[in-house]
């Protein structure tokens, strides 16, 4: 029998008995559908996991690093001079530290105010409107993945002599100065004149990263109360330097911090950490879940798979009649075994393309309510589902399809 003769016979089975057939493609059309349908979810949460690793800034060391004695923030300088001796390696680095104090910032007649906690969600400030007084260097938009929309950073000479400028997020220009260029004005914060020499692109991130002031970190002994300085941004220039500036920092921080026979130290204490681990260790249990989601929505395909043998044997069982006739005019075991596999998979391919159609109806919609976003299956995973549901055809009609190759012929012929 030729190929395209049994594959005119499958369908003509599947048509002649339509209800029948649906009911048997409907596992494989719910466990492929699932399939496409949680595995494309997941990996539209890793990709935006990784969006969001992106924009964050890639190759980001955070550094925190405290010495009991430090009075002065010796640290810091000396921290800063030490990545300078890496500059093949890293691009700059930055104290992170935000003013955790209440504040009132005025330009003309706008006033905002920055850790207004007794009024947070009483008519007054909310988290997506508040504001955030940093504390950087002049290193700090490069260090935090940030782009100049406008104006100039802070400069080396800026932070050192204490210069009252400062870089304006867009969240913060835009409540301040709607749309206009705000290079050039001065605004005030609890009563300290800052000129604003700069501001940030939007990150479209968390209403965090834009509502932003940076000021230089050498205003940490008027306005800060002059706390020590514990928390910075390296900023490496790739993967690979990521790395070894992390074993560096790490080697340096030993010897500013050394441990005693007890394993602490006597006289402060460091982390070395980076995105980059980060966004790996997300990936890799992003990964695990489409593995396990997957498998669960396997079983429901395995569950369809038995329901095909099933049929299968009780299509066999109805056309016994015609086997035995075939077989007694000469037809092979492999013609009978290849016809009833065919249908089988033909069944289960059908299964698997409306399966499909529906996991790209449901990935969008799940998407559009999860991310905001609608997104697609990769045609990977739709290519991936549909020969798997063909293969599962083929594994699950093989026993009907050998039991009815291996019929006598005259008992086949003597059946009703």
């Amino acid at each position: 029998m030729k190929l395209w003769q049994a594959f005119r016979m499958a369908f003509k089975s599947i048509s002649m008995k339509k209800m029948r057939s649906f009911l048997t493609m409907l596992g494989i059309i719910i466990g492929v559908a699932s399939v496409v349908i949680m595995v494309s979810v997941v990996q539209g949460q890793n990709r935006k996991n990784m969006e969001y690793f992106e924009k964050m800034g890639d190759n980001k060391i955070n550094l925190y690093a405290y010495s009991y004695n430090d009075t002065n923030n010796e640290t810091s300088q000396k921290l800063y001079d030490y990545c300078l001796s890496m500059s093949d390696s890293v691009l700059g680095i930055t104290p992170n530290v935000e003013l955790g104090q209440k504040m009132t910032i005025i330009y003309g007649a706008k006033t905002l105010m920055v850790n207004d906690w007794e009024n947070m969600g009483m008519g007054g400030m909310d988290w997506d409107s508040m504001m955030h007084i940093k504390l950087g260097s002049d290193q700090y938009g490069v260090c935090n993945n940030y782009t100049l929309a406008g104006g100039r950073e802070m400069s080396y000479l800026d932070v050192e002599k204490c210069n009252a400028v400062c870089v304006l997020g867009s969240g913060a220009k835009e409540a301040l100065f709607d749309y206009t260029d705000p290079v050039g004005e001065t605004i005030t914060i609890n009563g300290q004149p800052f000129l604003v020499v700069g501001w940030y692109a939007p990150m479209d991130l968390y209403s965090d990263f834009d509502n932003i002031i940076v000021i230089p970190y050498t205003f940490n002994r008027s306005m800060n109360n002059n706390n020590p300085i514990d928390s910075y941004v390296v900023k490496a220039k790739t993967a690979s330097a990521t790395i070894e500036a992390m074993t560096k920092l790490d080697a340096y921080l030993s010897g500013l911090f050394p441990k005693n026979e007890m394993g602490y130290s006597d006289t402060g204490y460091y982390d070395v950490s980076s995105n980059n681990s980060y966004a790996q260790d997300m990936e890799s249990q992003n990964l695990m879940q489409s593995l396990v989601l997957g498998a669960i929505a396997g079983i429901s395909l395995l569950v369809g798979g038995i329901g095909i043998m099933n049929i299968m044997l009780v299509t066999v069982t109805e056309r016994t009649r015609e086997i035995g006739i075939r077989k007694a005019i000469g037809a092979e075991r492999s013609s009978i075994v290849t016809q009833f596999l065919i249908e089988a998979a033909v069944i289960c391919g059908i299964g698997g393309l409306i399966g499909i159609g529906l996991g790209y109806v449901g990935t969008m919609v799940f998407s559009k309510l999860l991310f905001q976003e609608v997104m697609t299956p990769t045609p990977s995973i739709a290519v991936g589902a549909f020969v798997f549901s063909a293969v599962l055809g083929v594994i699950f009609g093989m026993y009907p399809a050998v039991k009815a190759s291996g019929l006598q012929p005259v008992a086949a012929l003597r059946a009703d």
